[in-house]
């Protein structure tokens, strides 16, 4: 059984995938941030790899994504953020990128440097599916999970085509546009998860949007675990400007996510 396989197997407690962008508020404390995250109770990093275009998201990861560049966050210091990580903990870990870095890296160096370091999956945002099967090769072939994205507008087609090659987990986008909170999960968040299901026994995890203790175990009730970015890298950015422990304000942070309390 692999790390996916424990971490989001089901469970009494709602399960959460928690996103921050590597390097920010800068590479030192990026890597306080994850060791709050285990602390907190996060069952799976998502690690974003900063990036100049991050079209996908929302201002307040972009605002990160600035952050950490400006720091001198590299893809190759997010893969030691992770290597430093693996001495202390198991917990599983996605890298979540664009492919342009992957690219400047070189993606057989990103390949065989993620296998060295313990990733458990990489999700390529911007790969369509369809172009996907040379890079889930090189992935699988050391042992990579490919990570898919679907959304309420994925076809039944493409579904069924994530479903048959993803692995690890699906990672659903509960509505359309880019990341950010939201004081309600979409309506469309539930269907969605009921029509994946349709077509895998994978875990499914559900994101964007999600902020509240009480969104989590809304979540928990229909799909595997709940995906949380915005509001803890905002959480980041808070303690960094009031020069307080940004570790232990992400720990706090998660825990109330997990817990409520």
């Amino acid at each position: 059984m692999n790390r996916f396989a424990r971490a989001l197997a089901p469970a009494d407690r709602p399960r959460l995938v928690a996103y921050v962008t590597a390097g920010d508020p800068d590479p030192a404390r990026s890597r306080d941030v994850l060791r709050g995250l285990v602390r907190g109770g996060a069952d799976v990093i998502e690690l974003g790899v900063p990036f100049s275009d991050p079209v996908a998201d929302g201002p307040v990861i972009q605002r990160a994504s600035e952050r950490a560049l400006a720091a001198g966050t590299t893809l190759g210091g997010v893969l030691d953020m992770v290597a430093d990580l693996r001495r202390e903990s198991d917990v599983p870990v996605v890298i979540f990128t664009y492919l342009n870095p992957v690219l400047r890296l070189g993606f057989d160096t990103f390949v065989a440097r993620s296998a060295e370091v313990g990733v458990d999956g990489v999700l390529l945002l911007d790969i369509p599916i369809e172009e996907s099967g040379e890079a889930r090769t090189a992935l699988e072939s050391r042992g990579l999970d490919p990570i898919y994205l679907v959304s309420p507008t994925t076809t039944d087609a493409r579904l069924r085509v994530a479903a048959e090659h993803g692995r690890g987990f699906l990672y659903a986008i509960s509505r359309l546009g880019v990341t950010g909170m939201r004081d309600a999960l979409a309506e469309s968040a539930r269907p969605l998860v009921a029509r994946i299901r349709r077509f895998t026994d994978l875990p499914v995890a559900l994101g964007f949007g999600i902020s509240r203790p009480e969104h989590v175990r809304e979540v928990a009730t229909f799909a595997d675990a709940a995906v949380v970015g915005s509001a803890i890298v905002k959480v980041i950015d808070e303690a960094a400007r009031e020069g307080r422990d940004v570790g232990k304000a992400v720990e706090e942070f998660v825990r109330w996510l997990k817990t409520g309390a």
